[in-house]
Protein backbone atom coordinates (compact mmCIF):
# COMPACT_ATOMS: atom_id res chain seq x y z
CA UNK A 1 0.00 0.00 0.00
CA UNK A 2 0.99 3.57 -1.18
CA UNK A 3 0.73 5.84 2.37
CA UNK A 4 0.59 9.53 2.18
CA UNK A 5 1.43 11.13 5.99
CA UNK A 6 1.28 14.59 6.29
CA UNK A 7 3.59 15.41 9.79
CA UNK A 8 5.92 12.51 8.33
CA UNK A 9 8.85 13.50 10.04
CA UNK A 10 7.48 15.02 13.37
CA UNK A 11 7.66 12.97 16.53
CA UNK A 12 4.89 10.94 15.94
CA UNK A 13 4.78 11.16 11.57
CA UNK A 14 8.65 9.66 11.94
CA UNK A 15 7.60 6.95 13.62
CA UNK A 16 4.52 6.11 11.98
CA UNK A 17 6.94 5.64 9.05
CA UNK A 18 9.29 3.73 10.13
CA UNK A 19 6.50 1.47 11.21
CA UNK A 20 4.17 1.51 7.71
CA UNK A 21 7.64 0.62 5.99
CA UNK A 22 8.81 -2.33 8.56
CA UNK A 23 5.24 -3.46 7.60
CA UNK A 24 6.14 -3.78 3.77
CA UNK A 25 4.15 -0.83 2.86
CA UNK A 26 5.54 2.60 0.62
CA UNK A 27 5.25 5.49 2.32
CA UNK A 28 4.98 9.22 0.43
CA UNK A 29 5.85 11.54 3.23
CA UNK A 30 5.45 15.52 3.53
CA UNK A 31 8.20 17.37 3.37
CA UNK A 32 7.87 21.48 3.65
CA UNK A 33 11.94 21.81 3.68
CA UNK A 34 15.08 20.36 2.97
CA UNK A 35 16.32 18.77 6.01
CA UNK A 36 12.29 17.35 5.93
CA UNK A 37 13.19 15.35 2.63
CA UNK A 38 16.51 14.44 3.62
CA UNK A 39 15.38 12.63 6.90
CA UNK A 40 12.45 10.78 5.07
CA UNK A 41 14.89 9.87 2.46
CA UNK A 42 17.05 8.88 5.26
CA UNK A 43 14.05 6.85 6.60
CA UNK A 44 13.25 4.84 2.84
CA UNK A 45 10.64 7.10 2.40
CA UNK A 46 9.61 8.89 -0.88
CA UNK A 47 9.49 12.30 -0.73
CA UNK A 48 6.04 15.54 -1.53
CA UNK A 49 7.02 18.59 -1.26
CA UNK A 50 4.62 20.85 0.09
CA UNK A 51 2.79 22.53 3.00
CA UNK A 52 -0.08 22.55 4.95
CA UNK A 53 -0.70 26.29 3.83
CA UNK A 54 -0.18 24.56 0.06
CA UNK A 55 -3.99 22.83 0.18
CA UNK A 56 -3.09 21.77 -3.80
CA UNK A 57 0.14 20.17 -2.66
CA UNK A 58 -1.92 18.13 0.66
CA UNK A 59 -4.46 17.49 -2.77
CA UNK A 60 -2.16 16.23 -4.93
CA UNK A 61 0.11 13.74 -2.46
CA UNK A 62 -3.56 12.21 -1.15
CA UNK A 63 -4.47 11.24 -5.11
CA UNK A 64 -1.04 9.95 -5.53
CA UNK A 65 -1.28 7.23 -2.93
CA UNK A 66 -4.11 4.47 -1.53
CA UNK A 67 -4.39 5.51 1.69
CA UNK A 68 -3.53 9.00 3.42
CA UNK A 69 -2.53 9.42 7.23
CA UNK A 70 -2.79 12.95 8.60
CA UNK A 71 -1.01 13.60 12.02
CA UNK A 72 0.74 17.16 10.61
CA UNK A 73 -0.97 20.11 13.12
CA UNK A 74 0.54 23.51 14.25
CA UNK A 75 1.02 23.40 17.85
CA UNK A 76 1.28 27.11 18.63
CA UNK A 77 -1.13 27.94 21.56
CA UNK A 78 -0.70 31.12 21.08
CA UNK A 79 -2.71 30.91 17.65
CA UNK A 80 -4.73 27.87 18.58
CA UNK A 81 -8.47 28.90 17.50
CA UNK A 82 -6.69 29.46 14.18
CA UNK A 83 -4.78 26.28 14.12
CA UNK A 84 -7.44 24.18 14.34
CA UNK A 85 -9.47 25.82 12.24
CA UNK A 86 -6.94 25.97 9.80
CA UNK A 87 -6.73 21.67 10.18
CA UNK A 88 -10.34 21.69 9.23
CA UNK A 89 -9.33 23.28 5.62
CA UNK A 90 -6.87 20.82 5.42
CA UNK A 91 -8.76 17.57 6.46
CA UNK A 92 -10.95 18.77 4.27
CA UNK A 93 -8.40 19.24 0.82
CA UNK A 94 -7.27 15.95 1.82
CA UNK A 95 -10.75 13.90 1.90
CA UNK A 96 -12.25 15.83 -1.65
CA UNK A 97 -8.45 14.24 -3.32
CA UNK A 98 -10.22 10.84 -1.93
CA UNK A 99 -13.49 11.21 -3.34
CA UNK A 100 -15.80 9.28 -5.35
CA UNK A 101 -13.04 6.25 -3.92
CA UNK A 102 -13.24 3.67 -1.11
CA UNK A 103 -9.33 5.05 -0.45
CA UNK A 104 -9.05 5.60 3.61
CA UNK A 105 -8.30 8.89 5.12
CA UNK A 106 -6.88 8.86 9.32
CA UNK A 107 -7.14 11.82 10.99
CA UNK A 108 -5.62 12.88 14.21
CA UNK A 109 -7.69 14.04 16.79
CA UNK A 110 -7.12 14.31 20.94
CA UNK A 111 -9.04 12.35 23.75
CA UNK A 112 -8.79 15.33 26.19
CA UNK A 113 -11.26 17.36 24.02
CA UNK A 114 -14.50 14.49 24.68
CA UNK A 115 -15.27 14.91 28.27
CA UNK A 116 -13.94 15.28 31.78
CA UNK A 117 -14.17 13.76 34.63
CA UNK A 118 -14.71 10.69 33.38
CA UNK A 119 -13.41 7.93 31.39
CA UNK A 120 -13.77 9.12 27.61
CA UNK A 121 -14.74 6.44 25.29
CA UNK A 122 -14.63 6.26 21.63
CA UNK A 123 -18.48 6.90 21.02
CA UNK A 124 -18.36 10.19 22.92
CA UNK A 125 -18.18 13.09 21.13
CA UNK A 126 -17.28 16.36 21.75
CA UNK A 127 -18.61 19.71 21.56
CA UNK A 128 -18.84 22.03 18.97
CA UNK A 129 -16.00 23.45 17.82
CA UNK A 130 -17.11 26.73 19.01
CA UNK A 131 -16.51 25.99 22.51
CA UNK A 132 -13.54 23.12 22.21
CA UNK A 133 -11.54 24.98 19.14
CA UNK A 134 -9.91 21.58 18.41
CA UNK A 135 -13.21 19.45 17.39
CA UNK A 136 -12.87 21.45 14.30
CA UNK A 137 -10.95 18.33 12.91
CA UNK A 138 -13.36 15.68 13.81
CA UNK A 139 -16.44 17.97 12.86
CA UNK A 140 -14.71 18.37 9.59
CA UNK A 141 -14.21 14.49 9.60
CA UNK A 142 -17.68 13.74 10.31
CA UNK A 143 -18.41 15.87 7.10
CA UNK A 144 -16.35 13.78 4.83
CA UNK A 145 -17.92 10.74 5.99
CA UNK A 146 -21.60 12.00 5.22
CA UNK A 147 -20.11 12.58 1.67
CA UNK A 148 -19.45 8.43 1.71
CA UNK A 149 -15.80 8.95 2.11
CA UNK A 150 -14.21 6.63 3.95
CA UNK A 151 -12.49 8.52 6.89
CA UNK A 152 -11.88 7.68 10.39
CA UNK A 153 -10.42 9.74 13.32
CA UNK A 154 -7.69 8.48 16.05
CA UNK A 155 -7.72 9.95 18.84
CA UNK A 156 -4.34 10.20 20.85
CA UNK A 157 -4.20 11.01 24.88
CA UNK A 158 -2.35 14.09 26.15
CA UNK A 159 0.84 12.26 26.57
CA UNK A 160 2.87 10.66 24.04
CA UNK A 161 5.44 9.68 25.08
CA UNK A 162 8.88 7.96 24.14
CA UNK A 163 12.33 9.50 23.03
CA UNK A 164 12.72 12.70 21.02
CA UNK A 165 9.43 13.92 23.35
CA UNK A 166 9.09 17.19 22.79
CA UNK A 167 5.06 17.37 24.50
CA UNK A 168 3.56 17.95 27.86
CA UNK A 169 5.84 16.03 30.01
CA UNK A 170 9.26 17.74 28.52
CA UNK A 171 7.81 20.89 29.56
CA UNK A 172 6.91 19.91 32.61
CA UNK A 173 10.15 18.31 33.66
CA UNK A 174 11.51 22.24 32.51
CA UNK A 175 9.31 23.84 35.06
CA UNK A 176 10.29 21.96 37.31
CA UNK A 177 14.02 22.50 36.69
CA UNK A 178 13.64 26.60 36.63
CA UNK A 179 10.99 26.71 39.81
CA UNK A 180 12.77 24.05 41.52
CA UNK A 181 9.88 21.59 42.79
CA UNK A 182 7.82 19.08 40.84
CA UNK A 183 4.57 20.53 41.66
CA UNK A 184 0.91 19.23 40.79
CA UNK A 185 -2.70 20.72 41.90
CA UNK A 186 -4.34 20.45 44.71
CA UNK A 187 -4.31 16.43 45.91
CA UNK A 188 -2.92 15.92 42.26
CA UNK A 189 -5.78 12.84 41.73
CA UNK A 190 -6.41 14.37 37.70
CA UNK A 191 -5.49 12.17 35.54
CA UNK A 192 -3.94 12.16 32.57
CA UNK A 193 -4.14 8.98 30.03
CA UNK A 194 -1.49 8.11 27.65
CA UNK A 195 0.45 6.01 24.78
CA UNK A 196 3.91 5.52 23.82
CA UNK A 197 4.79 7.06 20.34
CA UNK A 198 5.76 3.51 18.76
CA UNK A 199 2.18 2.13 20.45
CA UNK A 200 0.20 4.76 18.48
CA UNK A 201 2.14 4.12 15.59
CA UNK A 202 0.91 0.79 14.78
CA UNK A 203 -2.39 1.74 15.80
CA UNK A 204 -2.64 4.30 12.67
CA UNK A 205 -1.08 0.86 10.53
CA UNK A 206 -3.50 -1.30 11.86
CA UNK A 207 -6.62 1.20 11.17
CA UNK A 208 -5.39 1.12 7.13
CA UNK A 209 -4.20 -2.48 7.07
CA UNK A 210 -7.78 -3.92 8.75
CA UNK A 211 -9.57 -1.71 6.90
CA UNK A 212 -12.23 -1.12 10.12
CA UNK A 213 -14.62 1.38 8.77
CA UNK A 214 -14.97 2.32 12.40
CA UNK A 215 -15.68 6.61 13.01
CA UNK A 216 -13.71 7.14 16.28
CA UNK A 217 -10.45 4.93 17.42
CA UNK A 218 -8.54 4.98 20.48
CA UNK A 219 -4.75 5.16 21.09
CA UNK A 220 -4.40 4.34 24.55
CA UNK A 221 -2.09 2.35 26.70
CA UNK A 222 -2.41 3.90 30.34
CA UNK A 223 -5.82 5.28 31.06
CA UNK A 224 -5.54 7.43 33.99
CA UNK A 225 -2.07 8.08 35.58
CA UNK A 226 -2.52 10.97 38.30
CA UNK A 227 -0.48 13.79 38.15
CA UNK A 228 0.52 13.68 41.24
CA UNK A 229 2.65 10.56 40.53
CA UNK A 230 3.88 11.94 36.98
CA UNK A 231 5.33 14.93 39.49
CA UNK A 232 6.60 12.75 42.42
CA UNK A 233 8.80 10.68 39.50
CA UNK A 234 9.93 14.19 38.05
CA UNK A 235 11.13 15.29 41.48
CA UNK A 236 12.70 12.10 42.18
CA UNK A 237 14.28 12.42 38.91
CA UNK A 238 15.79 15.82 39.36
CA UNK A 239 16.11 15.41 43.27
CA UNK A 240 13.64 17.96 43.69
CA UNK A 241 10.99 18.39 46.16
CA UNK A 242 6.88 17.44 45.10
CA UNK A 243 4.68 20.07 46.16
CA UNK A 244 1.03 20.65 45.95
CA UNK A 245 0.08 24.08 44.66
CA UNK A 246 -3.53 25.73 44.53
CA UNK A 247 -5.17 26.14 41.55
CA UNK A 248 -5.11 30.18 42.10
CA UNK A 249 -1.28 29.72 42.08
CA UNK A 250 -1.58 26.87 39.06
CA UNK A 251 -1.21 29.60 36.27
CA UNK A 252 2.26 31.55 38.06
CA UNK A 253 3.81 28.58 38.32
CA UNK A 254 3.18 26.18 35.30
CA UNK A 255 2.30 29.59 32.92
CA UNK A 256 0.79 28.28 29.65
CA UNK A 257 1.10 24.46 31.13
CA UNK A 258 -1.44 25.27 33.30
CA UNK A 259 -4.94 24.79 31.66
CA UNK A 260 -3.72 20.99 31.04
CA UNK A 261 -1.87 20.31 34.67
CA UNK A 262 -5.44 20.31 36.34
CA UNK A 263 -7.22 18.79 33.50
CA UNK A 264 -8.82 15.38 34.33
CA UNK A 265 -9.34 13.20 31.12
CA UNK A 266 -8.78 9.70 31.66
CA UNK A 267 -10.10 7.68 28.23
CA UNK A 268 -10.33 3.65 27.77
CA UNK A 269 -9.31 2.54 24.29
CA UNK A 270 -11.79 -0.94 25.04
CA UNK A 271 -13.39 -1.80 21.71
CA UNK A 272 -10.31 -0.09 19.67
CA UNK A 273 -8.12 -2.97 21.29
CA UNK A 274 -11.18 -5.34 20.24
CA UNK A 275 -11.95 -3.88 16.60
CA UNK A 276 -7.64 -3.68 15.51
CA UNK A 277 -6.56 -6.50 18.20
CA UNK A 278 -4.29 -3.79 19.41
CA UNK A 279 -2.02 -4.59 22.01
CA UNK A 280 0.26 -2.06 23.13
CA UNK A 281 3.71 -3.40 23.90
CA UNK A 282 5.86 -0.11 25.32
CA UNK A 283 6.47 0.76 28.83
CA UNK A 284 3.72 2.90 30.31
CA UNK A 285 3.96 6.42 30.77
CA UNK A 286 5.67 6.13 34.47
CA UNK A 287 8.18 3.64 33.82
CA UNK A 288 9.00 5.59 30.36
CA UNK A 289 9.81 8.09 32.38
CA UNK A 290 11.64 6.46 35.20
CA UNK A 291 13.74 4.64 32.47
CA UNK A 292 13.76 6.62 29.36
CA UNK A 293 15.83 9.38 28.00
CA UNK A 294 13.94 12.38 29.65
CA UNK A 295 16.50 13.28 31.94
CA UNK A 296 19.40 12.66 30.11
CA UNK A 297 20.75 9.64 31.54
Amino acid sequence: MRIFVTGATGFIGSAIVQDLIKAGHEVLGLARNDAAAQALVAAGAAVHRGSLEDLESLRQGAAASDSVVHTAFNHDFSRYKDNCEDDRHVIEALGNALAGTDRPLVVTSGTAIVVQDRFAAEEDRPASAMHVPRAASEEAAAALAARGINVSILRLPPSVHGDGDRGFVPALIQVAREKGVAAYIADGANRWPAVHRLDAASAYRLILEKGEARPVFHAVHDEGVAFKAIATVIGSQLNLPVVSISREQAAAHFGWLSMFAGLDVPATSVQTRAWLNWQPTQPGLLADLEHGTYFGK
